[in-house]
């Protein structure tokens, strides 16, 4: 398939290693929103080892914005408790490195900037509990749009750790009332992928001043009778690696996610359980 045919209905039919494939091969560097149905897809962090264990840290005490379902080993870009085959330096359709807190260049492939003292960092994305959603015949606007999900910056504080802290990010997604109930119970069985929503309604209770311009993704339309719903997002430890001014740090573009081959309501720590024992 080359790029010039490969439409987003086309990828929506491609296994995870298919998407992958596309990807590493560069003919895929858009956002995964709806792609590889039924898989984990993760946010992404890479760092030096130094720092990695405070990082571990601040995730664990801020679970919702940073659900934690993979970790590396130190200089090694394979991932195999999520895939076999996965190789951090080229399964991400877009990376953003940045360097002592400043963004230096948005890139396809990080093969060049490897380090034998890099630790990659998964951790869950909304992205996975958006198919559930639409199998329960609740639209995801920013999919139907074919767009990538507004996220927004708020004022809610975050748990520090070492050198790490700052507000949570959130996407939003737009339901009528009628659905809301049901998207909360169903997005709350994936703690993996932030869980249910963190707030409904009014954006000025969360800090946010403008709907219609998020500061990253896409706006979507929110239509008479809908509500908006906001869930917690995985730029939220972008911009915490960010304001750390880490001599380094490598993260996924806002909405190109690395995409597992973990089934998206599978318990992480099992997988890495048969993964471990298959190695053997």
């Amino acid at each position: 398939m080359s790029s010039q045919t490969a439409t987003d209905f086309d990828l929506s039919r491609l296994s995870s290693e298919g998407v992958r494939q596309l990807i590493r091969s560069g003919e895929h560097d858009r956002h995964t929103a709806g792609l590889a149905a039924g898989k984990l897809q993760c946010n992404l962090a890479i760092l030096p080892e130094g720092y990695a264990l405070d990082f571990l840290r601040f995730c664990q005490r801020n679970p919702k914005p940073c659900p934690l379902v993979g970790v590396g080993d130190t200089g090694n870009p394979m991932l195999p408790t999520l895939g076999r085959d996965i190789d951090i330096r080229t399964d991400v359709p877009r990376y953003r490195v940045f360097r002592e807190g400043e963004f230096s260049e948005e890139v396809t492939d990080i093969a060049g900037l490897w380090s034998r003292n890099l630790v990659t960092v998964a951790l869950g994305c909304s992205f996975t509990f958006e198919n559930a959603l639409m199998r329960a015949n609740i639209p995801v606007r920013h999919i139907e749009m074919r767009r990538n999900v507004p996220m927004f910056r708020t004022g809610i504080d975050l748990v520090p750790a070492g050198p790490f802290h700052g507000q949570m990010v959130v996407t939003m997604r737009p339901l009528r009332e009628d659905q809301i109930d049901e998207a909360r119970r169903i997005s709350a069985r994936y703690p993996q992928a932030h869980g249910a929503p963190i707030a409904i309604g009014d954006p000025g209770d969360l800090g946010i001043s403008d709907l219609s311009t998020p500061d990253y993704g896409d706006p979507v339309e929110i239509k008479p009778g809908e509500v908006p719903v906001y869930w917690a997002c995985g730029v939220t430890p972008q911009n915490v690696l960010k304001a750390a001014a880490l001599p380094i740090c490598i993260t996924h573009a806002p909405g190109h996610m690395l995409i597992t081959d973990v089934a998206e309501d599978a318990d992480t720590t099992i997988y890495q359980n048969q993964s471990q024992q298959g190695e053997k």
